[in-house]
């Protein structure tokens, strides 16, 4: 596992039914992130995209802030690449399957480059916090292509990807 990263499996709990209320089908609730678990430096901001089936989103990175992704909707091949010079882990690849069914906190820390790859025909809704807030003038996020040789890594079937 590369080096600082944690992942917290999450579990839902079926709503119960109320009387007097009219459900076709009980949901679940699940706590995502809380203030006394320490995965969370400090609040920064919280944030949701949805993409859809074969979208690539990666590769990008921070200097200043760790990312807290939560898959919420759809499956997601989510991969982290460690770019950290003093990291025991420097150079490995990681890769995390998260989504429906399989819901986790992936917490990714400053130096890692990260990105997904959407799996499933249901689209991905992933909602993520951070340690800051975005800034316009000032934005902490280096990018890198998806098919960078150095990281090297392969997405599976690329025939016609969606990269952003």
């Amino acid at each position: 596992m590369i080096d600082g990263l944690q992942i917290k499996q999450l579990v839902a709990h079926v709503d119960k039914v109320e009387a007097g209320e009219i459900v076709k089908r009980p949901g679940f609730l699940m706590e995502v992130l809380r203030s006394d678990e320490g995965l969370l430096e400090k609040f920064g901001q919280s944030t949701m995209t949805v993409a859809y089936k074969d979208t690539i989103k990666a590769f990008h990175w921070h200097k200043r802030q760790d990312d807290l992704w939560f898959v919420a909707t759809g499956k997601a091949m989510v991969v982290l690449f460690d770019l950290r010079d003093e990291s025991p882990t420097k150079g490995e690849t990681q890769v995390i399957m998260a989504g429906k069914d399989d819901y986790k906190l992936i917490v990714i820390p400053v130096g890692v480059a990260h990105g997904y790859r959407v799996l499933s025909e249901e689209p991905v809704m992933l909602v993520y916090y951070t340690t800051e807030p975005y800034n316009v003038q000032h934005p902490d996020e280096e990018r890198i292509p998806f098919d960078d040789p150095n990281i090297g890594f392969d997405w599976g079937n690329q025939s016609h990807p969606k990269t952003i």
